[in-house]
């Protein structure tokens, strides 16, 4: 089988009447329905129309409202245990972004399919989510405060108005427009894109930044920094909020435009041509070291150049390379599918978690189904297709 059908066959392995499993190992956490995973794997469903693969995704959502918390949160996953079905929101935290990726993919489903019936059914939970994201801004400012270890980096340093998350956001209030019209929720996605323009870079603006301090010290980049909170910016580079950035067209195209001159100098610099989720890695003399090393639950996998800490993702580049075919940089969009999948062989389709930066090991838990779905999703993008945004 060529690389795409060997993905498409990973997504049927993880397939259950419940939803999509984050792996086809048996490993108790990965045979869980994630949100997260769950609609990853379902938009590169849709984008490749295998009628089982897109039952799977309804099936994931499905199992999602079942299980939403009655005051709005969207599970981190659902574990079916007979007779019980054990619920996680979270770890050291809360997760923050499932709501988010719960939205987007109620409404790129029902788009995809014309499924309207099931995303009506589903409306009470989207607002109930949506507005839970609103009290969680906590100052009625328009930014979303995410605790540390409340997003997909889970064991990363990152916390406070997390770009990745703001990004997420305004996703799902587009889509949420497109699907149900409303005023109100324009009037939002005005108010969001306008806080992230403003302050995520270094830049003359208008009003007021919304931490005058911090922002007078911020220093000019060619990327979104990462995060910034009452204490101060986390001025990392984030591939998977940079990318999204690109494929939501948010800031200047000439801002845009500087983006992709960094990531792509970036990528082309590392020894497995792709981005890394965040860089430079932390290292053991640097002062955030010691709130990386203790932020994780049972064991530390942030070593430099592994899992969050500058380790490389297929699924993030996946989204990074839509990205560049959003912005006609189809060349270099075939470049990263090529090393997408050049790593998802490795031993024999292992379709790993993620990999050594600088050593190019695999790392992480084998067959990852989001792994596959970066491959999906990055080739029906070339060949033209696209998600709802």
């Amino acid at each position: 089988m060529n690389p795409y059908q060997q993905s498409i066959a990973l997504l049927h392995q993880v397939t259950t009447e419940r939803g999509f499993l984050a792996s086809a190992n048996d490993i108790d956490n990965y045979r869980r329905i994630w949100a997260r995973d769950g609609v990853i794997c379902g938009l590169a469903a849709l984008m490749d129309g295998d009628e089982k693969l897109v039952e799977g995704f309804k099936a994931t959502l499905k199992t999602l409202a079942d299980n939403q918390h009655h005051l709005g949160n969207i599970p981190s996953n659902v574990f079916f245990d007979k007779p019980k079905t054990l619920l996680s929101f979270g770890g050291l935290a809360g997760r923050v972004d499932t709501i988010a990726w719960f939205v987007i993919g109620i409404c790129n489903y029902a788009h995809a399919t014309g499924d309207m019936d099931f995303a009506k059914e589903c409306l009470v939970n989207m607002k109930k989510g949506l507005s839970l994201l609103e009290a969680w801004e906590f100052n009625a400012n328009h930014l979303v405060y995410v605790p540390r270890s409340g997003s997909w980096a889970d064991e990363y340093i990152t916390d406070g108005y997390i770009l990745y998350d703001q990004l997420l956001r305004l996703w799902a209030l587009r889509c949420f427009d497109a699907l149900f019209p409303n005023e109100e929720i324009k009037a939002k996605i005005k108010k969001v894109t306008q806080k992230i323009e403003e302050n995520y870079r270094k830049h003359k603006i208008k009003n007021d930044p919304y931490h005058p301090k911090a922002y007078k010290q911020l220093r000019k980049k060619k990327y979104w920094v990462a995060s910034f909170g009452p204490s101060g910016y986390q001025k990392q580079f984030d591939a998977f909020a940079n990318a999204l950035s690109l494929l939501l067209d948010v800031g200047p195209k000439s801002f845009q435009d500087e983006v992709i001159d960094h990531t792509e100098t970036l990528r082309t610099s590392l020894k497995l041509q792709l981005l890394p989720a965040f860089w430079p890695p932390i290292k053991k003399d640097d002062s955030e070291w010691s709130l990386l090393v203790n932020n994780c639950k049972y064991e530390f996998r942030n070593v430099p150049y592994e899992f969050h800490n500058g380790g490389t993702w297929q699924m993030v580049n996946g989204f990074y390379g839509m990205a560049l075919v959003h912005k006609k940089k189809t060349k270099e969009a075939e470049q990263v599918l090529q090393q997408i999948d050049d790593l998802n062989q490795k031993e024999d389709w292992g379709f790993y978690e993620n990999f050594n930066t600088e050593t190019g090991e695999v790392s992480g838990v084998k067959h990852c189904a989001w792994s596959a779905a970066g491959s999906v999703l990055l080739k029906n993008a070339i060949q033209g297709k696209q998600v709802l945004k």
